[in-house]
């Protein structure tokens, strides 16, 4: 078994580990949130794709990324949602202005750019409706989630950058050094103090893989 093999098995195949991590959340987000079917939503930082297979799909779906993509095959946007190009630390005025059901957003703080952007971010879920959702992953846990790769978040990022174009269960190995440095300085893992200070007023909840906290989620119900 190759190791872009391995990787697949263990967190992008369906039925994989972290495929059945990512089904038990949402599965989390329909319990916290019973009328979410007939909700409308905004997906912070995602993909259209993630919701066409979810087992509980809102009434609509307002996605806003930096690329304008779908993540569908096809491209073509259902008629339960929109997609629109948009950085979710300064939306666009046709954006801010709109009010929401639901603000959600999954493994998207971490990459934003530093404290100002998260703050940004913040003020934004804030804004756009009385209730969120805003999953990351926890610094803390002993593996790092997007490099598959265990401590790499407490080496220095020179180091990082060596892990991330050496390490063999990285997804797209970067193509030399200043991608590495580029890729790795994206990243920015966060602590539960972190998390609190952005969304004091919500509930922050635990997900936990083997006894340890994997991932941080910010709920506030409206």
């Amino acid at each position: 078994m190759g190791v872009q093999s391995l990787r697949w098995q263990i967190v992008d195949r369906p039925g994989s580990l972290g495929d059945r991590m990512r089904t038990k959340r949402r599965g989390w987000l329909s319990q916290q949130f019973p009328d979410l079917a007939e909700m409308s939503v905004i997906d912070l930082g995602g993909r259209a794709s993630s919701w066409v297979t979810a087992a509980v799909r809102p009434k609509h779906v307002h996605i806003v990324n930096l690329e304008g993509e779908t993540g569908l095959e096809n491209g073509e946007v259902p008629s339960w949602a929109e997609v629109d190009f948009g950085d979710a630390c300064d939306l666009p005025e046709a954006i801010r202005k709109r009010r929401y059901d639901l603000v959600f957003s999954n493994s998207v703080i971490e990459h934003v750019g530093g404290h100002e952007r998260r703050m940004r971010l913040a003020d934004a879920v804030h804004s756009l409706a009385d209730a969120h959702w805003v999953q990351t992953p926890y610094r803390y846990f002993p593996i790092e989630p997007h490099f598959v790769a265990p401590g790499m978040q407490f080496l220095p990022n020179a180091a990082q950058a060596v892990m991330a174009r050496k390490w063999p269960l990285v997804h797209t190995p970067p193509a030399d050094k200043t991608g590495a440095i580029d890729s790795v300085l994206w990243v920015e893992l966060l602590d539960k103090t972190q998390m609190r200070s952005y969304f004091p007023h919500s509930q922050l909840i635990s997900e936990r893989f083997a006894g340890l906290t994997k991932s941080l989620i910010a709920i506030k119900k409206p």
